[in-house]
């Protein structure tokens, strides 16, 4: 009887153990792609382009799935590409996601391939630069597409792989970015099970992977506020109506919204008032008085009470002193939100490949990403790859978007891996 169970655990075990081992990503086509990626990267790093502009990235990439064999859609969303790999075993579809665009950033770093490009943004000329690693995002999503193209026998399901413009917002006066591939139908065409996509973050060390189950990121939403008055001189103020005084009031009553309005048990929220302008000279009270501002939370039904909150507040505060408000609310991004479940099945996929004491939880971040529009569609798994080399202080490091911000190179190699294993293992564990 012992004996006969202990075989049974054995063969259970070993059974379990070849099944991790074929889910495995071929360690020996990860190595022939290692050097490519990094090739790729340096290239895209030293010819950035803007969002819905990214011409040159999004043809490099289009052309390489084209070459592995695999199907490709061109200029959705402006620049945005979509390829499809069907693998000879039937399964699930899985998404893998990239964004292309760089940053209107004067590189101020002294890599052999920093970018000296300029461009003419918003009346100002300006160095464009990856400075948030986008390059290497779309250079480890070739390289992964390689690797499972490669695999293409053995491949259960299909891949779809999203190659997106204008993450970092479209120019003024166009639609852009994630919202706009899904609105020329993406996923009406091919409709993934599930959704990978990582960034990579100077706050963490290379070698390391971060995550944080349900909401990860914070939605991005501009607010901006016109409150009119009516123009007097500053001697006799009770002869007009003084939008500066009401807008002071208008600010003071918004920034009691999260403190007594808000329940911030259940997620934390943030308005910040950015710019307020009103007036030309010291003895005119002005005729009306602009501000503008951002709304940052975790929670999207809190996220449409903050919204009405503001326009409730500032319409009456205004109306009080014999003023009127226009409050218009400019919805940026959703709540970026790992779904937990998958979050949960896809944690040993990610402990595998950085070993357990390397997959750190993370904070909540009040930055935004647009990835969230895809997990409002589909269960969605977005995680952060470390880039800060291993010999330094990762809380010290230039944060992305700064012009001093550095992706170590090495941190490459895990990251093409992550967006395979992850793959791999789903449609094993879907079959």
């Amino acid at each position: 009887m012992k004996t006969a169970l202990m075989t049974l655990v054995v063969s259970i075990a070993s059974l379990h153990t070849m099944t991790a081992r074929a889910n495995d990503v071929p360690q020996q086509q990860l190595a022939n792609v290692k050097d490519k990626v990094i090739a790729w990267r340096r290239d895209i790093h030293q010819h950035p382009e803007l969002g819905n502009r990214e011409t040159r990235t999004a043809e490099m990439a289009a052309s390489h799935l084209e070459q592995l064999g695999i199907q490709v859609e061109r200029n959705i969303a402006y620049t945005g590409v979509v390829g499809i790999l069907t693998g000879d075993l039937p399964g699930p579809t899985v998404m893998l996601r990239a964004d292309m665009d760089a940053l209107p950033v004067t590189e101020k770093g002294d890599l052999p391939f920093k970018s000296t490009l300029t461009t003419h943004y918003r009346g100002v000329d300006v160095g464009i630069m990856h400075a948030c690693g986008h390059d290497t995002h779309v250079a480890m999503l070739m390289g992964a597409a390689e690797v499972l193209a490669g695999m293409k026998k053995q491949l259960r399901g299909k891949v779809m792989f999203v190659f997106q413009p204008a993450e970092e917002g479209a120019p003024e006066g166009e639609e852009g970015g994630a919202e706009l591939m899904l609105k020329q139908g993406i996923f009406k065409k091919h409709k993934p099970e599930v959704a990978f996509g990582l960034h990579i973050t100077s706050g963490l060390n290379t070698g390391y992977l971060g995550y944080r189950s349900g909401p990860f990121m914070a939605s991005a939403d501009r607010f901006e506020i016109t409150i009119h008055g009516e123009q007097t001189h500053g001697s006799t103020p009770w002869n007009g109506v003084d939008p500066i005084s009401a807008a002071a009031q208008v600010v003071t009553g918004i920034n009691h919204i999260i403190s007594r309005q808000i329940d911030i048990t259940k997620e934390p929220a943030i308005i910040s008032f950015g710019k307020i302008s009103g007036g030309v000279r010291n003895n005119i009270i002005p005729e009306e008085v602009e501000m503008v501002g951002t709304i940052r939370n975790f929670d999207m039904d809190n996220r449409q009470r903050i919204f009405d909150k503001i326009k409730h507040t500032a319409t009456h505060i205004a109306a009080s002193s014999g003023a009127t408000a226009e409050v218009d609310i400019i919805e940026g991004y959703p709540v970026t939100i790992n779904n937990p479940a998958l979050t949960a099945q896809m944690l040993p996929s990610l402990h595998k490949l950085a070993g357990e004491d390397k997959v750190v939880v993370t904070p909540k971040i009040t930055g935004a990403e647009d990835f969230s529009f895809y997990a409002l569609e589909i269960p969605s798994l977005f995680v952060f790859l470390g880039a800060t080399p291993q010999d330094q202080d990762a809380s010290k490091a230039a944060s992305n978007h700064s012009p001093y911000f550095f992706a170590d190179e090495d941190a490459l190699h895990l990251g093409t891996a992550a967006l395979t294993q992850l793959t791999l293992d789903y449609m094993a564990q879907a079959n």
